[in-house]
This record gives C-alpha cells, structure tokens and sequence, in this order.
C-alpha cells in the first residue's frame, strides 16, 4: 500500500476541519470540525501503522484511545453548547465571546436594577 494516499486524505480532511474551526460561527459546526480534524489524525496513525508494519499495532492502540477521548470530548462539548443555548439562546461563537468581555451589558444587573452601560471614551 502507497503511504502516498490516506496520507493526503488525511491533509485534506484535517484541512477542511481547521476551516471549519476557523471559518464557522456555530458552535455546534465547530464540534464537528474538531472531530474532522481528530479522524484525520486517525487515519494518520493507522496508515503509519500499517506502513511500518508494526508488530504491537501501537497505532491502532492510540487510535482506539483518541476515539474514546474524541467521544467524551463531543459529549461534554454538546453539553455545554446546549446549556449555552438554553440560558443565552444562541450558539454563536463570536456573539459568545462579545459578551463574555462585556461588550454587550446586560439590560439588568443581577439584582434587579438596571445595569450601568460603561463605555470608554474614545480619543482621536
């Protein structure tokens, strides 16, 4: 077997992935270029695997290991995208992220009074 061909499969998929990460505000899209990205990485260590002809079969043992961390990690990751949704009700990373550094204040403070609206001043 020619080492030459899940070798670019596996460019092209980790590629289209880090586009993915890059490129998409969904957080839910975002998941699932990160898991695109970790099958081309899989797909590496098996190919490898099979082209040095390993007798301990190592990277189909790692393989095995980064398909169950990959689960976990896409079970706590929907988890915590749906908790995000329901309490602000959006999974919009970048809208996500303004109001986690307090661009966007709140239309009322915790307590029920309504929130100052700081703004800094802008020199020229």
């Amino acid at each position: 077997m020619h080492l030459a061909y899940p070798a670019v499969l596996a460019a092209l998929l980790f590629c289209t992935g880090l586009y993915g990460v890059l490129a998409r505000r969904n957080a839910i899209l975002v998941l699932m270029s990160v898991e695109l990205m970790l099958n081309a990485v899989n797909l590496n260590l098996v190919a490898f695997d099979v082209w040095l002809r390993d007798a301990l079969h190592a990277g189909q043992a790692l393989t095995l290991f980064t398909i169950a961390i990959a689960a976990a990690e896409i079970g706590i990751g929907l988890a915590i995208v749906l908790m995000v949704y329901r309490n602000r009700g959006t999974s919009d990373v970048d809208r996500l992220r303004d109001t986690a550094e307090g661009h966007e204040p709140g239309p009322h403070a915790p307590n029920g009074q309504s929130a100052p609206n700081h703004q800094s001043e802008v020199t020229a």
